[in-house]
């Protein structure tokens, strides 16, 4: 009688077991499905951070090697082989973000997380107040992005000024003759 009791309560344990990790693995795919925008951003900007430096090198290559007359038509032509990289390459690498996630991101979550602190996480990420302060995150960024500026431009464009100067030196560019500003590096119109 003992043995069959012991055997009962092995087989119990075993299925206490695979019930909570079953319902660890619900609770892991449910944040994973939460977090899929953030997930995605992730891909995204991944796919924009060689556009962008590209975008700058070639704006620092047209300054010393394009005519002046030339420039906005090869900055308009730039842009638009950095927007269909972009409209190419980010579908592509978001999608495999997001099939990744389950094997990364996912792996972890189970790992360091225990089963009732899965369902916190849940309850934070879903929370209303959660919610609310994460959809003010641009907000945020341009308030402070304004104020920043406006407090910091005195003492930053001195310096922009004489990282130019320097810049333009190095390369064995002309001096700036008194009076003129330095040309700026030719900005390529930003996408919408």
């Amino acid at each position: 009688m003992k043995k069959i009791s012991l055997i009962a309560l092995m087989l119990l344990a075993v299925a206490s077991q695979a019930q909570t990790g079953s319902s660890k693995k619900e609770l892991v795919a449910r944040i994973l499905v939460l977090q899929q925008p953030a997930i995605e951003q992730t891909a995204q900007t991944l796919v924009e951070r060689p556009a962008a430096q590209l975008q700058q090198q070639a704006g620092l290559a047209m300054q010393t090697r394009v005519p002046p007359e030339k420039r906005e038509a090869m900055a308009k032509l730039i842009q638009d082989d950095l927007k269909k990289y972009v409209d190419e390459a980010a579908p592509l690498v978001r999608q495999q973000a997001v099939k990744l996630a389950p094997s990364t991101i996912g792996a972890l979550l189970e790992e360091k997380f225990t089963e009732e602190e899965l369902k916190q996480l849940i309850a934070i990420i879903e929370s209303p107040v959660n919610r609310k302060y994460a959809q003010m995150g641009g907000e945020f960024q341009k308030a402070l992005g304004e104020k920043l500026v406006a407090q910091t431009q005195p003492i930053v464009e001195p310096k922009v000024k004489a990282l130019e100067l320097a810049v333009i030196k190095h390369l064995g560019l002309p001096p700036v003759s008194a009076g003129k500003a330095p040309e700026s590096v030719v900005k390529v119109p930003k996408k919408n």
